[in-house]
């Protein structure tokens, strides 16, 4: 599998093994960057808080496990929640801290917070970068009271998800090279299953950047490219439905009890 260059601050250019985490490191600077390597996850983000409902009694929570530098948090203004955000990337926390985001540094397979804590989970764009995947997804499943909400999306475990999101999104701007193992692509019948082992009774739907919107913010990046500074203007592409899940899916699910 090809190793992924990537440029530290000071140091010079390292070589790092694909979805090594030390990459988030590398490009701490890209996370808020509208037209930065991290731009895709504000798409999911607004897409995946679509999906949350306001929150329903005083003093709810809403874990966010892979917070990252806290992406989701502008979308859920408004929500009522205390936003959680768990992560391994001290970096990266420092950002989410910035925008309101309550912080911990922790595994998203041992999250260090009480069964039953939270009213929402989110994990997005987490499980394909865990290497023990359902152990994460019990602890998304733990830390919901009966009632609660899951909220995910991820990548599935399918030749033509290893084709669009490797192959062919690295050598595009919004995807990071290196930043995906395939071999840790989660395959949507067997994450279905395992929500099930754990009271979560999650429906999938596949999802796809709007192809035009694409396009457009591609062009409109190509363009601000020649004046260093600028951001491109325009809205952000849209993440729509599609009948497929091959590829990228989201969920959602309610616990039991």
């Amino acid at each position: 599998m090809r190793d992924v260059a990537a440029a530290g601050a000071s140091t010079g250019p390292r070589v790092l093994p694909r979805n090594d985490p030390r990459q988030y490191d590398d490009l701490a600077g890209e996370w808020w960057r509208p037209d930065g390597a991290f731009a895709m996850l504000h798409w999911l983000a607004e897409a995946r808080a679509a999906l949350v409902p306001p929150a329903t009694r005083a003093g709810a929570v809403l874990v966010d496990l892979g917070c990252g530098a806290g992406l989701l948090a502008p979308h859920l203004a408004g929500r009522d929640y205390r936003h959680v955000g768990v992560d391994l990337t001290r970096s990266a926390l420092v950002q989410a801290a910035e925008h309101g985001v309550s912080v911990i540094q922790g595994d998203a397979t041992a999250v260090p917070l009480p069964d039953g804590c939270a009213d929402v989970v989110s994990a997005g764009e987490l499980l394909e970068h865990v290497p023990d995947w359902p152990r994460a997804v019990a602890e998304a499943c733990r830390l919901l009271r009966p009632g609660g909400v899951l909220v995910l999306d991820t990548l599935n475990d399918t030749a033509l998800a290893r084709l669009v999101a490797v192959r062919i999104a690295e050598r595009l701007p919004t995807v990071p090279r290196g930043i995906h193992d395939p071999r840790l692509f989660v395959d949507a019948r067997a994450l279905v299953a395992e929500c099930a082992r754990h009271g979560v009774d999650l429906r999938l739907r596949g999802i796809r950047p709007q192809v035009g919107g694409v396009l457009a913010w591609l062009l409109r990046r190509a363009r601000a490219a020649g004046t260093p500074g600028t951001v491109p203007a325009g809205r952000a592409p849209r993440i729509v439905p599609t009948r497929s899940t091959a590829v990228l899916y989201q969920g959602r699910g309610v616990r039991k009890g």
